[in-house]
C-alpha cells in the first residue's frame, strides 16, 4: 500500500487545529482500514512563523499520536513557501502527498476520491470547487474574474482550484526542479504534466479563526500570479503604445487640416485631457515594467525560499527528510 502525507501550512491556527487534527485522524483511520493507504501514513503540519500556540499544539499532537508530524519554519515565509517546504520535506518520505489548508474549508472527504485517482494511475489530482454557494457575491465575482484574467494572460491554471491537490512522488520531485523565488504553485503545478485528474467538492465556510487572505492580500496574490506566469502585460503595453501612436498621427493630421483651413480654436480641455491620459498611461506602463524588473532582481539573487528550524516526527523520517533544504 502507498504511504500518504497530508501537508498543511499553518499560520496562527490554534483555534482550528484541534478540530482539523480530529477530522484528519478519523479520515486516515478509515482509509487505512479500507486498505487504501499504509499504516505509516502521516499528517505534516507546517508552522509558518505563527505568533500564537500553533507549533506547541503541533508538538503536543505528535506526542499524543505519531500520525501527526510537524516542521517549524524559522520565520513567516508566506503561504506558498510554507506549502513548498512541507511538500519538499514529504517528497522523500511518501508515495503521494495531499496539500490542503488548515481551516477545514476544503472537504476532507474528497481525499478518498483523490487516493482512488492516484491508485488508478494519476500523478496529480486537483481538488476543484463544484460551486461557490458559501461565497459572497463580491468574493465570487472577484475569484472567478481572477481565474479568467490569469488564463487570458497566458497562465495555465485550473478553474476554481486553489492549493487542495494530490501529487505523486515523481510529481513532487519534478516540482523540486522549479527554482522560482516568486512562487505561484497553482500555476506551476500544471506545467509539470504527467497524468492529471480532477475531483470536485463543495467548499465549506471556515471552521474558526480569521481568513489569512483579506482583499489587499488577494489582489497582491493575483498580481503575483499574473506576472509570475506571463509576459503578456508587457506585450499589451507595446500594442497600446502602437495604438496611441496611430491615434496621435490621425489627430495630428486633423489639427493640420484645421490649421490650414483657418478653423483653429484654442483647445484647453483637449490639451488637459491628453496630458492626463498620456501621463496616467505612462505611469501605469512604468509600474508594470517595474513589477517584472523587481521579479528579475529577486530571481537573480536566488535567495532561499525557506529555512526549517525544527522537525517534529519519527526518527527514521527525520533521518531521511531533507529538512535543511534551502532553495
Amino acid at each position: 500500500m502507498s504511504r500518504l502525507f497530508c501537508v498543511i501550512p499553518c499560520y496562527n491556527e490554534q483555534e482550528v487545529l484541534p478540530e482539523t487534527a480530529k477530522r484528519l485522524k478519523e479520515k486516515f483511520t478509515s482509509l487505512i482500514a479500507a486498505g487504501k493507504i499504509s499504516e505509516d501514513s502521516r499528517v505534516l503540519f507546517v508552522n509558518d512563523g505563527s505568533k500564537d500556540e500553533t507549533f506547541n499544539m503541533i508538538k503536543k499532537l505528535h506526542e499524543e499520536d505519531k500520525l501527526f508530524q510537524g516542521i517549524n519554519l524559522s520565520k513567516n515565509m508566506g503561504h506558498q513557501n510554507a506549502l513548498l517546504a512541507g511538500l519538499m520535506t514529504a517528497k522523500d518520505l511518501c508515495d503521494m502527498a495531499i496539500s490542503m489548508d488548515a481551516d477545514l474549508q476544503d472537504d476532507i472527504n474528497a481525499i478518498d476520491a483523490m487516493v482512488d485517482k492516484f491508485n488508478e494511475g494519476a500523478d496529480i489530482v486537483y481538488g476543484v470547487r463544484s460551486k461557490r454557494a458559501t461565497d459572497t457575491f463580491f468574493k465570487r465575482f472577484t475569484a472567478e474574474g481572477f481565474y479568467k484574467l490569469i488564463n487570458s494572460m497566458g497562465g495555465n491554471t485550473v478553474y476554481n482550484h486553489a492549493d487542495y491537490r494530490l501529487m505523486s512522488r515523481r510529481a513532487l520531485f519534478a516540482l523540486s526542479e522549479f527554482g522560482e523565488v516568486n512562487l505561484f504553485l497553482r500555476g506551476i503545478v500544471p506545467m509539470i504534466g504527467f497524468n492529471q485528474e480532477v475531483v470536485y467538492y463543495e467548499r465549506a465556510e471556515r471552521f474558526a479563526g480569521e481568513s489569512k487572505y483579506p482583499l489587499k492580500k488577494m489582489l497582491s496574490f493575483a498580481i503575483e500570479g499574473i506576472t509570475s506566469l506571463s509576459t503578456k502585460p508587457i506585450k499589451l503595453i507595446t500594442s497600446l503604445g502602437f495604438t496611441i501612436l496611430l491615434v496621435t498621427v490621425l489627430v495630428f493630421a486633423y489639427i493640420l487640416f484645421r490649421f490650414f483651413t483657418g478653423m483653429t480654436v484654442p483647445g484647453w480641455a483637449t490639451i488637459v485631457m491628453s496630458v492626463w491620459f498620456i501621463g496616467g498611461l505612462t505611469m501605469m506602463s512604468i509600474g508594470i515594467i517595474g513589477e517584472y524588473i523587481g521579479k528579475i532582481y529577486l530571481e537573480t539573487k536566488n535567495r532561499p525560499r525557506f529555512f526549517i528550524e525544527a522537525y517534529v516526527g519519527d526518527e527514521e523520517d527525520e533521518e531521511i527528510a531533507e529538512f535543511t533544504y534551502k532553495r
